[in-house]
């Protein structure tokens, strides 16, 4: 009696316990990304000015750039994604033809020359890998970027940690990212040696005003190479249903080759050498081979309404080459119906010059280091934008099997109180597979 006892005690029990795995209900884990995206970006960028670096601080900045880019989302699994970034620039350049400004009639620094430096095609491709943990609460990412060009190269590695908490009302996050650059060492011409090779400039064959005795104590620049080493440290608070903030702090730290090898100087202690109407190089620019940037900055997102969100943003950035600056910028995303949103913007923008910054025949011959690159100036920047985005969640237009989810269309215009003024219209285009 009592076998049969235990027997029924333990079969119940078998049951219930399997019953019971039987029916508690599955975990739904929703995907981090549910189908393949694509994206397609595109620009047509311009620029203008009279302040170029290859000629010394003067000439024409002119400069239009057209780029197109591919990038491809793809789910490997419930926890992890494939990004694949591909892009390629197409630019020609006034300032950069006139790297040899004697290969197509009168040499002038306001004049673009035709010849191989006048145009260049950038190329680039990224890949990055994104796991996320199943309550979604530590995501990892990898990457690793590779870009090239006539004279320059550029391997990069890096990888990010992000963790949510709070119910998700708050993020952390750090980054790193290491880049190993080379250059093609492209002097001014009349700077390169006059040995016959492919690069060579006889300048015996060309008529020199001014000072005729042009003799440039040029010494060429050691090394090809340029590393960079960043870390990166965010953090993001919901503070309310209608506002989120965020804050960033960005170290850069940079070693090698960071002087530009064809951007002339010109010094005020030597008489001027002319071809033309171009001034011969005294020497190129010239600058320390390290550099420390720190940068600082946060957001405060904050939805009004159903219509209207406020979208702010300061970042403050120094380094150890004497720049500081502000940058701050304001956006104003209008919903328009359910599909179309409006994107008015303004970025304001101002920085110290950089210790090593001399302007058109203001560096001494005796000085360590100099350049004439404005970028390296001081200035105030101001840009205004506008943008117009179109999103179907239902994807009703196709293209093969990709269903179009959004359109973004923005355009930026942005002017210096140097002579420097440009403008950007870029287009976007979601795809997501069926």
């Amino acid at each position: 009696m009592k076998k049969i006892i235990l027997f029924i005690c333990v079969f119940a029990f078998v049951k219930v316990n399997s019953q019971t795995k039987q029916d508690a209900p599955k975990v739904y884990k929703k995907r981090v990304l549910e189908t393949t995206e694509v994206d397609f970006l595109t620009s047509y960028y311009t620029q203008n000015g009279d302040n170029a670096a290859v000629s010394g601080g003067i000439g024409s900045e002119s400069l239009s750039d057209v780029t197109g880019t591919f990038v491809v989302s793809m789910p490997l699994n419930d926890d992890d994604v494939l990004t694949i970034d591909a892009g390629i620039s197409s630019y020609t350049s006034a300032s950069s033809s006139n790297i040899n400004p004697f290969d197509d009639g009168k040499a002038d620094p306001f004049q673009a020359s035709s010849g191989a430096s006048s145009s260049d095609l950038w190329t680039n491709i990224t890949g990055s890998y994104t796991h996320s943990s199943d309550d979604r609460n530590d995501i990892w990412s990898t990457k690793i970027a590779i870009s090239s060009e006539y004279d320059y190269f550029s391997l990069g590695v890096g990888g990010s940690y992000t963790k949510l908490f709070n119910e998700k009302n708050t993020e952390v996050s750090v980054q790193g990212n290491v880049y190993i650059d080379s250059w093609k060492l492209l002097y001014p011409i009349e700077l390169r040696s006059a040995n016959g090779g492919k690069d060579s400039f006889n300048i015996n064959n060309y008529t020199i005003t001014g000072n005729t005795n042009y003799a440039p104590a040029f010494v060429p620049l050691n090394g090809t190479g340029r590393n960079s080493y960043s870390l990166g440290f965010g953090f993001s608070q919901i503070l309310h249903k209608k506002l989120q903030s965020s804050v960033a702090l960005d170290f850069v730290k940079q070693d090698g080759l960071l002087s530009t090898p064809f951007q002339r100087v010109y010094f005020s202690d030597i008489a001027d050498s002319f071809i033309d109407n171009f001034q011969l190089a005294d020497d190129i620019e010239r600058l320390p081979d390290s550099r420390f940037k720190v940068a600082a900055g946060g957001r405060l997102n904050w939805y009004l309404n159903e219509i209207v969100t406020l979208r702010a943003f300061y970042r403050y950035y120094y380094d150890d080459w004497g720049i500081t600056s502000h940058t701050a910028s304001i956006e104003v995303p209008i919903k328009i119906g359910n599909r179309f949103t409006l994107y008015p913007s303004y970025r304001y923008y101002n920085q110290t010059a950089a210790d090593y910054f001399k302007p058109y025949e203001s560096a001494l011959s005796t000085d360590p280091f100099y350049t004439s690159d404005y970028d390296l100036s001081k200035y105030a920047a101001n840009q205004f934008g506008f943008g117009l985005s179109y999103t179907d969640i239902f994807t009703k237009a196709h293209i093969w099997e990709l269903g179009l989810k959004s359109i973004d269309l923005k355009f930026y215009k942005y002017d210096r109180d140097t002579s420097f003024s440009s403008s950007i219209i870029t287009a976007g285009f979601k795809f997501v597979m069926d």
